[in-house]
């Protein structure tokens, strides 16, 4: 009965049931703010870590990248240094161009004939027996030959072992033949006659025969 009296008592009563859910609801609404925002901070962090091992992981496989490009390049410098004493073997070629430049200092002394009515074919047989010997042998063999060949051929060395003696001051015992050689010259055609009227050619055959004497070491 002494609540229904006084009922601002009552309305006293209530009004602290009523604020202090308020509080409560402050309470757990900042503290759900806060909470909220704590997480936010610990996941920025969280992310920086995520990336990290990606960028450790990019330099491995650049790491590993690296000695393959790497290894061309020391094959590439072992077959250069394998290239380069190779270059010295040259040189021994280039040592022995001097000895080449000796040769043409003894004097070559040359004579030919030209339009000797011998067949070359012919005249090549009796030119080969003769080559690189000296004239001291060369002649007597010309002379004693068979070969119609042989005679034109000795009367060439003769004027060439002449033309060492009078024009480059030489002995013709000392020389030897460092080279003949019989040329083709123009054939002249003859003809004949034969049966039923008909005409056959002959082929007269002229050479060119080129001698050079050299003297002996």
């Amino acid at each position: 009965m002494a609540d229904e009296k006084n009922p601002e008592k009552k309305d006293q009563a209530k009004k602290p049931a009523a604020k202090k859910p308020a509080a409560k609801k402050a309470a757990s609404s900042s503290g759900a703010s806060g909470g909220a925002k704590k997480p936010s901070a610990k996941k920025a962090p969280a992310k920086k870590p995520a990336a990290k091992p990606k960028a450790s992981e990019a330099s491995p496989k650049a790491s590993a990248k690296k000695p393959a490009a790497t290894k061309p390049a020391s094959k590439a410098t072992a077959e250069k240094a394998e290239t380069k004493p190779k270059a010295p073997a040259r040189k021994p070629a280039a040592r022995k161009s001097p000895a080449k430049k000796e040769a043409p200092e003894r004097p070559v002394v040359n004579a030919r004939a030209r339009f000797v009515r011998v067949a070359p074919r012919k005249a090549r047989l009796v030119a080969d027996q003769v080559r690189g010997l000296p004239i001291e042998d060369a002649l007597p063999l010309l002379r004693f030959s068979t070969r119609s060949a042989a005679q034109d051929i000795r009367k060439l060395i003769e004027s060439a072992a002449a033309n060492a003696e009078a024009n480059h001051d030489l002995v013709a015992d000392d020389l030897f033949i460092k080279d003949i050689h019989v040329d083709e010259g123009p054939t002249l055609r003859r003809y004949r006659p034969r049966a039923l009227g008909r005409a056959t050619r002959i082929n007269k055959r002229t050479s060119h025969i080129a001698v050079a004497l050299t003297p002996e070491d």
